[in-house]
């Protein structure tokens, strides 16, 4: 185990999250807040500059990484900036609970969405464009921008991004790994641009449409109302909001490919064509399903349009209390959190390639029943599923539901509602935000014991990084010498 090389890499990251701190700290000059949240921001870059040089003191001679550094790194980056993250708050005396507040961060920066907060508008804007900030930063990936910004970290630094890039696939778009991490930022910052414009040209302040951009552009869902996106009472930003949400739940290797005039490859992408198709047919259904509920069928369509990409791409922003829809629709909206956006994206879930590799695999194997003596591959884009990936999509499935029904039963403990503890689950290890009943879209996690919301925080970290660096760092063979 490189140990030097696994601190020189964390020390980086502290030195990225203390630099992106200046924003926020901006923030409250530019609204003339109290001195205490300038100081809950300063305090923090202090700490987290001092311990950045004091695990960057011995700088490591070996900068190769393989597979076991690139877990502990990945892992135990996520679970640094989220405690870090939540300094601020804990300072300003806004989330004055350190559990609470790491909960609120870390459902942030794994762009979750799941909050503590009973009434979001009591916070400062400083805080609030934190809260929100934090989705933009881990959208993305904070390793795949650190090695963006300070590609020296390593040499073999594929491993970091397998660990980080959600999806049963790695792909680099470029030679070089720096060159892949810089060009998806690239496209990442413009796309986010874009959206700021286009809700700021309709009903939004500008502050406003800054926050929302963030959690449409990391998927995230923090808001700043307490009815989330309901109160501007705008159809075009919903509509906005909507597809921007749709577009970032896509490959972002798509985007560049469509930069380089390589349409034919995006159009023949058969993941693209499985995501855009359950879209399009849970909204048919859900809006025909909650056609007695509003005044006219454009409402019903637009509502329907509008939550299905949210909960599809796990952002989490919400324009209705769906937990009030008929139960098809809320089974359709559970299967959607579990669905979730494209690999390569910012969303959440567990990705639509591994849903199209699954039934096909079932597929065949119904197939193989009738037909015995014919050898029948798995297939995507035409090309044959290698056994590797095959392999490794359905221990993914395997290690994902018992997981999933183990963090299930620890929630239960806290609650006698399953809906509550499933949703509740479901809605943090696949990074949605918002679930069904005690913790649906207009209500929060606050009810839950200290005990349960760190369990669901690693929930949401696990959720983020796909489990394994999560899992790999409780197993004791991890830190024992070979």
């Amino acid at each position: 185990m490189n140990y030097p090389l696994i601190l020189w890499g964390l020390s980086r990251v502290l030195f990225i999250e203390a630099a992106l701190m200046v924003f926020p700290l901006t923030v409250v000059f530019i609204y003339g807040e109290p001195m205490t949240n300038a100081w809950s921001f300063l305090a923090t870059m202090a700490i987290l500059t001092v311990l950045g040089g004091l695990l960057s003191r011995k700088k490591p001679k070996n900068r190769r990484f393989f597979t076991k550094e690139g877990l502990i790194l990945t892992a135990f980056t996520w679970i640094f900036l989220s405690i870090f993250g939540a300094l601020p708050f804990v300072f300003s005396g806004q989330i004055p609970s350190l559990i609470d507040a790491w909960f609120e961060t870390a459902s942030g920066f794994t762009t979750t969405g799941s909050s503590i907060l009973v009434d979001i508008e009591l916070m400062s804007h400083s805080m609030l464009f934190w809260r929100s900030f934090t989705h933009f930063i881990g959208g993305m990936g904070i390793i795949v921008f650190t090695m963006a910004l300070l590609p020296a970290i390593g040499d073999d630094t594929v491993h970091i991004m397998k660990a980080e890039v959600p999806g049963p696939l790695f792909g680099k778009i470029l030679s070089k790994n720096k060159n892949t991490a810089q060009t998806l930022y690239i496209v990442y910052f413009v796309m986010f641009l874009i959206t700021v414009f286009l809700l700021a040209i309709g009903d939004m302040p500008l502050f406003d449409s800054i926050i929302h951009a963030f959690g449409a552009a990391g998927t995230g869902g923090f808001g700043m109302k307490n009815g989330s996106v309901l109160p501007y009472q705008s159809a075009y930003s919903e509509i906005v909001l909507a597809v921007a949400m749709i577009l970032f739940g896509v490959n972002f290797n798509l985007y560049f490919y469509l930069l380089q005039r390589k349409w034919r490859v995006v159009f023949k992408n058969e993941e693209l064509r499985w995501y855009l198709l359950i879209i399009a047919a849970a909204v048919v259904f859900i809006a025909l399903n909650t056609s007695f509920i509003y005044d006219n069928f454009a409402d019903t369509l637009r509502h329907s349009f509008f939550t299905v990409s949210s909960i599809m791409t796990t952002t989490g922003f919400a324009t209705v209390d769906f937990t009030l829809w008929p139960l098809a629709s809320q089974i359709i909206l559970l299967l959607l959190m579990f669905a979730g956006g494209m690999a390569g994206s910012t969303a959440g879930g567990l990705k639509i390639s591994r849903i199209a590799i699954g039934f096909k695999t079932v597929k065949n194997e119904i197939r193989q029943v009738l037909q015995p003596h014919r050898q029948l591959a798995v297939q995507m884009d035409g090309k044959n599923i290698d056994g590797n990936t095959f392999q490794s999509v359905i221990k993914y499935f395997l290690v994902f539901t018992v997981v999933f029904w183990f963090l299930v039963f620890l929630i239960a403990l806290d609650t006698n509602s399953f809906l509550t503890a499933f949703s509740a689950v479901a809605a943090t290890i696949n990074n949605i935000g918002p679930g069904l009943e005690l913790v649906g879209p207009v209500s929060s996690f606050a009810e839950f014991s200290p005990i349960s919301k760190i369990i669901l925080t690693f929930s949401m970290l696990a959720g983020r990084l796909e489990l394994y660096p999560i899992l790999f760092i409780f197993i004791p063979q991890t830190w024992r010498k070979i």
